[in-house]
């Protein structure tokens, strides 16, 4: 990825899951939330480049002001070696790693045969409900339909069955790239390629509006869906990690 690619997907996944507010400061995005979801409230930048250690003072101030403790969000990518080493040294260390796979719509739209999702501009609240059932965080879900209903230029995807959503997903437009998230299939209903029926679904949206290039994030443990992003596509472009104080 070029530069000006890492920037539109970072730029891009906050115009997607929206924080309550957010600056850009010395080439960081600093996202404040008082939620649950991480890309909501840690501060990343805009660029893979090596970076001055001095600027991680300034980001804790930041956040403190606002009655949160830092947290940083950093590609693996040995440019970081210098700043992983001094958040070491202040007691930070990193888990949740995660890879941010690219792809394009066309391909994804291939990866189901089955009828696709249907799609809305607002999510409703059979869509809501899928993040509070059987299996999730009930808290961790509602701040996830929080932040993705906030977004300006998003569609939800949805394959009901007598009323009840039984997988989901949202996509949101902009910076150039089309963005998935929030994907989540009901407990009891895995294994049927409703999940691909989603992306089918997000992807005519996309192809609707003239897009063609797609990005998501995905857990680097979560084998089943990164087999799923495989069938539609998607290749990692890089892998970030959250540092925090423990």
């Amino acid at each position: 990825m070029n530069a000006k690619d890492v920037a539109s997907i970072e730029q891009a996944t906050l115009a997607a899951v929206v924080p309550e507010a957010v600056e850009e400061r010395e080439g960081w995005l600093l996202p404040v939330d008082h939620g649950t979801v991480g890309r909501a409230r840690s501060a990343v930048p805009l660029q893979h480049t090596e970076v001055d250690p001095g600027v991680l003072g300034r980001i804790e101030a930041y956040y403190a002001a606002r009655g949160l403790p830092a947290v940083f969000r950093l590609a693996t990518d040995a440019c970081f070696d210098g700043l992983r080493h001094e958040l070491r040294q202040r007691g930070y260390s990193a888990d949740k790693p995660t890879l941010v796979q690219v792809g394009t719509v066309g391909r994804m739209r291939q990866v189901s045969s089955q009828p696709s999702a249907e799609i809305a501009t607002t999510p409703d609240a059979a869509w809501t409900a899928l993040f509070l059932g059987e299996g999730f965080d009930p808290v961790d879900g509602a701040s996830r339909v929080r932040t993705l209903s906030r977004s300006r230029d998003s569609v939800y995807a949805s394959v009901r069955e007598n009323g009840q959503v039984l997988a989901g997903g949202a996509a949101a437009f902009g910076h150039g790239w089309v963005s998935v998230h929030g994907m989540r299939t009901a407990a009891g209903h895995r294994g049927q390629g409703l999940a691909g029926r989603v992306l089918a679904g997000l992807a005519d949206a996309a192809l609707a509006r003239g897009m063609a290039q797609v990005f998501l994030q995905v857990e680097a443990g979560n084998a089943a869906a990164q087999a799923l992003y495989r069938r539609a596509g998607f290749g990692t472009a890089w892998t970030y990690e959250y540092w925090r104080r423990a």
